[in-house]
């Protein structure tokens, strides 16, 4: 079957009930109207992947009761689905057979990993992927019943990976080799293939997963493999917000994004996509829609190489919590090469990533940003690291501030914009908020600020009124 292609990726809150699972049913068959080749990768349930996690930990605990009652939770929820999305028995069993071998699967693992008493970042993948192998039956059946032909297609088949377990990269030679071969000639002959999100497998055939939240990153890993004309990601909101509605009640969605400007916004704490979405589909130029299954007839977010409509030099602002600030100072320092190679080889052998840094230009101190669980361990690594510096002066101390918050103002425009970081510095000064600690390139498109935990939500209201307050003037 020729036409154009698409991918669309339901997350786990559009997939989380019957009722969900039914919109996004509903979608799927409308949108096979105009896009024949369209190919769906789905999420687990909404909170699936999380109670096999706590069942994993609670089986290495000995916690065999915590486990068997995680089990009854998710045959209740995967069984009460089918039982909502399908009327016919015979059709109920042929979608609940293979949903059952998998929690059976899940019994076993618990089973193993009581024994040992210590749970693999291999084995804990295992254990993650069973939501999105059991959740794309349920998808599959529902779609079957109102009359569109579909296969479920366990993405172990599809995507290959490396061995970088819970945190997999792509093998994109093979995988588009393999989606070609396994999905391609479903696609020819107008079925609708439906791929676990999230996970994927070495080329021992050993099961991956592609990071937390990596079901966005599927879609666009096929995307690319297929050479789609675009990929869609489904949510529970109106596309990309200017704000997290949470904190700001006046934010509203964008109608356009630049590639840029949507990495900029994942990495810095924007939920509605996976940071490492948007590399596949630069890559290939493939557009990237973000749409809510609950209002389908939104038009949502558009992320395209340059966004359509008015350059504003503001667009959205975001934040990442739970982060700890960390800073190595003194005088010695000062002309002394290596320090931040030495610095950051230390952060490094922690597994730790740093989103944000920054550094005085004397060169007597430099400071950076940790998650909040991981700084300990990378003040560990530092004071050993440094340990005959420390005892010479030469550095005078390492240290992490209490929880702070990064706070990111995102716009394409803002470098040819004169006054930006200006009127954003005003607006904190306005409402006496201090930032610790500043991070702009020369050539991005984001101002990002290290504040203080209790003025994160206020700092996030004021960048937004002056995202406001440009929109009217440009609109």
């Amino acid at each position: 079957m020729s036409g154009k292609s698409l991918v669309v990726k339901f997350g786990g809150t559009s997939v989380g009930s019957a009722a969900a699972i039914a919109q996004a049913v509903d979608i799927v068959r409308e949108t096979r109207e105009a896009w024949p080749r369209l190919v769906v990768v789905v999420s687990a349930m909404s909170g699936v992947t999380d109670m096999l996690l706590e069942g994993a930990r609670a089986a290495v605990r000995g916690d065999r009761q915590q486990v068997r009652q995680i089990a009854d939770r998710l045959k209740a929820l995967h069984h009460k689905a089918a039982d909502g999305l399908i009327d016919s028995l015979a059709d109920q069993e042929a979608v609940l057979r293979p949903i059952d071998r998998h929690l059976r699967e899940f019994d076993s693992l618990c089973d193993a990993l009581a024994v040992v008493g210590e749970a693999s970042p291999r084995t804990l993948d295992t254990v993650a992927s069973l939501g999105e192998r059991m959740s794309i039956h349920l998808v599959a059946g529902r779609l079957r019943r109102v009359g569109v032909p579909a296969e479920a297609v366990s993405a172990t088949e599809v995507i290959r990976t490396d061995a970088a377990f819970q945190s997999a990269a792509p093998l994109m030679s093979v995988t588009r080799r393999q989606a070609q071969e396994r999905l391609g000639g479903l696609l020819d002959v107008g079925i609708v293939p439906l791929v676990t999100g999230f996970v994927g497998a070495t080329e021992a055939g050993e099961v991956t997963t592609l990071g937390r939240g990596g079901s966005d990153y599927s879609a666009a890993i096929l995307g690319d493999a297929l050479g789609c004309d675009e990929v869609w990601i489904y949510t529970d909101v109106d596309g990309v917000m200017t704000a997290d509605p949470r904190v700001v009640k006046e934010a509203r969605s964008l109608s356009a994004l630049s590639y840029r400007e949507m990495s900029e916004l994942a990495y810095f704490g924007a939920r509605v996509l996976h940071p490492k979405t948007i590399r596949p589909v630069i890559e290939r130029g493939i557009p990237l829609r973000i749409k809510n299954t609950f209002n389908p007839a939104h038009p949502g977010t558009l992320v395209l190489a340059q966004a359509n409509g008015v350059n504003r030099a503001l667009k959205a602002v975001t934040a990442i919590k739970r982060q700890r600030l960390i800073t190595i100072e003194g005088q010695g320092m000062l002309g002394v090469p290596g320090i931040a190679a030495r610095a950051f080889g230390a952060v490094a052998r922690t597994g730790t990533s740093v989103p944000m840094i920054s550094q005085a230009s004397s060169e007597q101190s430099i400071c950076f940003v940790v998650p909040e669980s991981m700084a300990e361990d990378v003040l560990t690594a530092l004071h050993a690291e440094f340990e005959r510096a420390l005892a010479r002066r030469d550095i005078e101390s390492i240290w992490a501030t209490d929880e702070v918050v990064i706070v990111t103002a995102v716009g394409s425009a803002i470098q040819q914009t004169p006054g930006v970081a200006g009127r954003v510095f005003g607006a904190l000064d306005a409402a006496s908020i201090n930032i610790m600690a500043i991070a702009q390139g020369p050539s991005a498109c984001s101002i990002s600020m290290v504040i203080d935990v209790k003025d994160a939500d206020k700092t996030v209201r004021q960048i937004h009124a002056l995202i406001a307050r440009e929109q009217e003037v440009t609109s």
